[in-house]
């Protein structure tokens, strides 16, 4: 042993150093979510966005900083990949949160009818994904019609008004605090297509109130016109199934589904045939898996 061993032999090993991140890799990552708050720009579109994506999925160091960067802007992350681009969601805070107390206040004045709204997207999603199965398949592209979304609430209606009649309940919602089924009993009395012409008779209809839940989400990039079959005849995103598969939990969503109003069978959904159908309108129906 040396005179100068003591001095080394208890040293820390050097750390080894870390990847450097250049401006570059930052814009590049802010880059990449700012084409994710984009939400009808898709990756197959735009050919600076999908080599974003690519490296994203293929850079590790790139990826924490690309969903640093989301994270310091108030997004949740819920999915990076070709087909649903980087798929972002909004936290409560965040400066990009669209709340639905915003958007209901925008589309409707009174209280109940902005009730009335979270119930038409409640209703949209269900239709949309029926079965658990739909919401673990990427592959899986939803088909819900508006005339289609205002029968499934109608059905459901009927069903809880069965329920309450056999148990005994009062039928009649507290109009200053209608609860969720209260709220269903409310759309039941509302006229479904509006007595006159009238603008703004008609936005208060159960069909409005359904059309513009379904323009909201076409403009959030989570749903796609295909036809104005039934009111307007849309199919399902990426984005959506991401969004939904966040909503299933809830107990509106279960308590909805579990009514059994859409009958399932050999992979294809449809409305349940309504006990009454007075109130039911013309081209109801949902072919699900028609696209």
């Amino acid at each position: 042993m040396t005179d100068q061993s003591w001095e080394t032999e208890d040293e820390p090993a050097a750390p080894a150093p870390a990847a450097s991140l250049t401006p570059a890799d930052v814009a590049d990552a802010a880059r990449l979510v700012s084409f994710g708050l984009q939400a009808k720009l898709l990756p197959a579109r735009d050919a600076e966005y999908a080599e974003l994506i690519r490296r994203h999925r293929e850079d590790p160091g790139f990826a924490r900083l690309a969903d640093a960067v989301a994270a310091g802007l108030g997004l949740v992350v819920l999915e990076v990949s070709p087909r649903a681009g980087m798929a972002v969601a909004a936290a409560e805070d965040s400066l990009f949160a669209v709340r639905m107390g915003d958007y209901s206040r925008r589309a409707a004045g009174e209280a109940t009818d902005r009730f009335l709204h979270g119930l038409a997207h409640l209703a949209t999603a269900a239709m949309a994904f029926p079965r658990p199965e739909d919401l673990a398949d990427d592959a899986y592209l939803g088909r819900i019609t508006v005339n289609g979304v205002d029968a499934f609430v109608r059905q459901a209606c009927r069903r809880l008004e069965e329920r309450a009649e056999a148990a005994g309940d009062n039928t009649d919602p507290s109009s200053d605090a209608p609860g969720l089924e209260a709220a269903w009993r409310v759309w039941a009395r509302r006229s479904a297509t509006g007595a006159t012409k009238d603008a703004r008779r008609l936005s208060g209809s159960t069909i409005g109130i359904v059309s513009k839940a379904v323009l909201f989400l076409v403009d959030s990039g989570f749903l796609q016109k295909t036809s104005d079959d039934a009111g307007g005849t849309y199919r399902t995103t990426a984005r959506y199934q991401l969004q939904v598969r966040d909503l299933a939990g809830s107990a509106a969503m279960a308590e909805l589904n579990d009514l059994g109003v859409v009958a399932i069978s050999d992979g294809t959904a449809t409305l349940l045939p309504a006990d009454h159908s007075e109130e039911l309108v013309a081209d109801a129906g949902l072919p699900f898996h028609s696209l």
